[in-house]
């Protein structure tokens, strides 16, 4: 089938692009910006991209006629804390403009659980689009969902901040909320499962896990399973703006994202029937496979890009650098940057690094923490390297693990397997204007985790100083 993606640059569009194309389907990504659609060459070969604003005036034969799907993932609720609901309306009235001039047999909105009669404004504006595009001359399938459990969605992010940077919290009441958190895999499951099936023609269906937990629940059960304990006091008398400011001030979010999530975190969003599950034959996750599944598919974005990420490195490339990538969420980094005069020989500095040649500067501070990892049950660097002068993806060096050695596109990418509270990383990168990017990142664990970061900061500025300053001596 022939499907149009709205929101194709979105958390939900990027996840959802290539279970569409693994499905053999036909796909047109429709973004504002094609330059800030995050994938790869071969993936762009493989769709058909448009440019198209739903927040401008309607322009006739922008899309082409024969649509068989399409996906409605507009929102506009993080960038506005006023006017996001009119913004969300026009988007919808203008999508059904633009479907007039389809064969457009479906379309799938992906909404929010509704169950209170008074809603709040986010709720309240998804609810009044489901209303403007049952008025459209399609099929509408729309899909209600609760709390989203995935790596790098918003309710994810913020869950993880406050649960790794707050081990005591003291909170508002709407923690005492109940909702119905969903598995991000299982959000895509529904959304390509109703993808021409009548049975679901012209109707909405409320989608969740089967846990109902209050957000108080749901952050204990985060430590739990991260492995370390928090500690939680609901206090009365904090205001919405005042919550909408410790959201914002705690974790990652932006304030006005924190304060519309605020002010619908205090409506319970639970779903009232199952019968998309039945319909579809979905058994939903519980919320601790949920995390366990994010907390994994993390993990394997530092060797394979996922989809989940803003910037989507291509997963079919044969070459396996194109899999790479850093996180970018929840990270603390030193980065240093320092102009290379001879490329090839700071290549090969680089591509000696560790083993008996060492790293370049500090090496007795290198066999300390070495030894500290080794007292610790960790690998130290007994393990040395295998080869004196080169590197392949999966080689130990010393207490890294090496995930990418590629010449050719100037860069190294190494993984500790040292006894930390948290993961790291260490990245040598040669920029097109001939500049060495040192890049050490820290994904911490709980509090613990900042305060080892913070405490070897002043180590970090002589030990990589120096290190960058001898790999680039020729």
């Amino acid at each position: 089938m022939k499907i149009l993606l709205t929101g194709a640059n979105g958390y939900i569009g990027m996840r959802l692009l290539p279970q569409l194309l693994a499905l053999d389907h036909e796909v047109i990504c429709a973004v504002r910006d094609k330059n800030r659609l995050s994938i790869d060459d071969w993936t762009k070969s493989q769709v058909q991209v448009i440019e198209l604003d739903f927040l401008s005036e309607f322009s006739p034969d922008i899309l082409p006629k024969d649509i068989d799907i399409a996906y409605y993932l507009i929102h506009s609720m993080s960038s506005s804390t006023s006017d996001f609901d009119e913004k969300e309306a026009q988007s919808a009235l203008t999508f059904n403009q633009y479907m007039v001039g389809t064969n457009v047999k479906q379309v799938i909105y992906l909404s929010g659980i509704v169950n209170e009669e008074k809603l709040s404004k986010h709720l309240s504006s998804r609810k009044n689009v489901e209303d403007i595009l049952y008025r459209g001359h399609f099929n509408l399938t729309v899909l209600r969902a609760g709390i989203i459990v995935g790596s790098g969605s918003s309710s994810f992010e913020i869950i993880r901040d406050l649960c790794e940077k707050l081990p005591f919290m003291i909170t508002p009441k709407w923690v005492l909320t109940k909702t119905q958190p969903i598995a991000i895999r299982d959000v895509i499951r529904f959304l390509t499962g109703v993808i021409g099936n009548k049975k679901t023609y012209n109707d909405s269906f409320d989608i969740g896990g089967p846990d109902v937990f209050t957000y108080k629940e749901m952050l204990h059960q985060y430590a739990k399973s991260r492995g370390f304990k928090n500690w939680i006091v609901t206090v009365p008398i904090m205001t919405p703006k005042l919550s909408s400011y410790w959201l914002y001030f705690v974790t990652s979010t932006s304030y006005k994202l924190a304060i519309n999530l605020v002010d619908s975190m205090k409506m319970e969003v639970i779903a009232k029937d199952q019968r998309l599950q039945d319909i579809l034959g979905i058994k939903t996750h519980s919320y601790k496979e949920a995390i366990a599944m994010a907390f994994k598919k993390i993990e394997q974005n530092l060797v394979i890009s996922s989809w989940k990420d803003s910037m989507v490195s291509g997963r079919f490339q044969k070459n396996i650098e194109k899999y790479i990538q850093v996180p970018k969420y929840g990270i603390l980094k030193d980065e240093q940057k320092r102009k290379v005069t001879d490329v090839e020989a700071v290549l090969d500095n680089i591509w000696k690094i560790g083993g008996e040649n060492g790293w370049y500067y500090g090496n007795w501070l290198w066999k300390i923490r070495g030894f500290l990892d080794k007292l610790n049950g960790g690998v130290g660097l007994r393990r040395g390297r295998t080869h004196p002068d080169k590197i392949f993806p999966g080689d130990a060096l010393d207490f890294w693990r090496v995930l990418l050695a590629d010449k050719e596109a100037k860069r190294l990418l190494l993984f500790a397997e040292m006894k930390l509270p948290g993961e790291a990383w260490l990245e040598f990168k040669i920029d097109e204007n001939d500049i060495l990017h040192q890049t050490a990142t820290f994904r911490p664990r709980g509090l613990k985790g900042r305060l080892y970061w913070y405490s070897i900061i002043p180590f970090h500025y002589f030990i990589f100083g120096g290190m960058i300053r001898n790999i680039t001596k020729t």
